[in-house]
């Protein structure tokens, strides 16, 4: 089959988009398919600065068209963007006609790919990731209206648990048997568990991801200032609040016990989990933590919340420590516990490894995304909805890098 395959952000980005992206695309071209990836990038210096940024490497055996995404840079055009996917998918087509879209992101990717899929008569997945399910049509009407539209007429939307799907059935109304749950996935023979800590040594905690208060790293900040005994702290990644942590760390004199590491390449990741013992994702809701997934296959003890998209991978005291988002005190708790107590560290991380090892393999989910592939090639897409949209105001026009 012709996949065409859109994504919001890719690598240099560092986002759970870009992870799962590679991933897929490394099971789908393994599988014998040919797969062409349409992939928005930032190329302006704070977007850079963000989330990472500049057009998308190579990827073997995958065409890639990186697309600088214009109109977010300037002022949150993002119906700009949207044409210039629709125009590229159209282009690509025409010169080898594809079989199946499939986008990340209801919105601005998945609306442009409905788009393109009416245009042209082919059909369409959509997964629906992250943020673009907590509050992308919360936002304004224009963003609304796309997000409904898209998840009542896509062919098939993905979506990785069922917390997930509830969230969004409660927010924009969509039946929840319009979704096929599909969870993410991690590649468990490249994060794999580092040496054993050595008896006395001080545990060494990490945060690893998108630098942002909305995943609780200014909270992990608070409760490590409360925390006692001897440890280590590291926050991995950059992210629209990396200075806000930076100053935060300064004012509660975390002093060398917390070292900010910044941006790391994909293919240097396992070997930062490998350094650590204790994983903190104190977020307050995600799609699927890709980061999480990472931990588990690490054989990391885990610290995080019973948010959406946490508590269908991990159960309290099972293979990881939950706690309510935003409860410093039960944070602080839950690290000294972690930290204090080396047999329940290692029962928690050979729970979380056997489970990543036994369900999350990209092998299996990649084989659930082709069958559906599979299943829509060669049907007609749903095109009986309004292809225009009003053009309402909007927060994310003003910080579209949050989107």
């Amino acid at each position: 089959m012709r996949i065409c395959f859109v994504s919001r952000r890719f690598f240099p980005a560092i986002s759970g988009m870009s992870i799962y992206a590679i991933n897929l695309l490394r099971q789908v071209v393994a599988a014998g398919h040919d797969v062409t990836m349409i992939s928005q990038y930032r190329g302006d210096a704070f977007g850079r600065g963000v989330y990472g940024g500049g057009p998308p490497p190579e990827v073997p055996g995958v065409r890639v068209i990186g697309m600088e995404a214009l109109g977010e840079q300037e002022g949150g055009n993002f119906e700009r963007d949207i044409s210039d996917i629709v125009e590229t998918i159209t282009r690509e087509h025409a010169r080898a006609p594809f079989d199946v879209l499939h986008a990340q992101y209801g919105y601005p990717t998945g609306w442009a790919t409905l788009l393109a899929s009416k245009r042209l008569g082919v059909p369409n997945v959509v997964s629906i990731q992250g943020g673009d399910g907590h509050w992308v049509g919360s936002c304004c009407e224009t963003h609304r209206l796309a997000m409904v539209r898209v998840l009542d007429h896509a062919g098939a939307l993905l979506i990785g648990g069922r917390s997930f799907a509830e969230e969004v059935h409660g927010r924009l109304g969509t039946a929840l048997d319009r979704f096929t749950i599909v969870p993410g996935a991690v590649d468990t023979t490249r994060f794999t568990p580092g040496p054993i800590l050595a008896s006395g040594a001080p545990p060494r905690m990490l945060y690893h991801g998108r630098v942002d208060r909305r995943k609780g790293v200014l909270d992990f900040l608070h409760a490590l200032k409360q925390l006692r005994g001897a440890w280590q702290a590291t926050i991995s990644g950059i992210g629209p609040d990396l200075e806000p942590a930076k100053a935060l760390a300064g004012e509660l004199a975390l002093g060398d016990r917390v070292a900010f590491t910044g941006y790391a390449d994909y293919d240097a990741v396992p070997d930062i989990y490998r350094a650590h013992d204790i994983f903190v994702s104190p977020t307050y809701a995600e799609g699927f933590s890709n980061t999480i997934l990472e931990a588990m296959a690490s054989r990391h003890g885990i610290l995080s919340c019973r948010s959406v998209g946490v508590v269908d991978c991990l159960r309290d005291d099972e293979n990881g420590l939950l706690v309510e988002a935003g409860d410093i005190a039960a944070q602080v708790a839950g690290l000294d516990r972690l930290v204090r107590d080396t047999a329940l560290r290692e029962r928690l991380g050979d729970a979380a490894l056997e489970e990543c090892q036994r369900v999350y393999s990209w092998q299996t989910v990649a084989g659930q995304i082709m069958a559906i592939y599979g299943e829509l090639a060669g049907t007609r897409p749903d095109a009986d909805f309004e292809s225009t949209l009003p053009v309402s105001e909007c927060r994310f026009r003003h910080e579209p890098h949050l989107l």
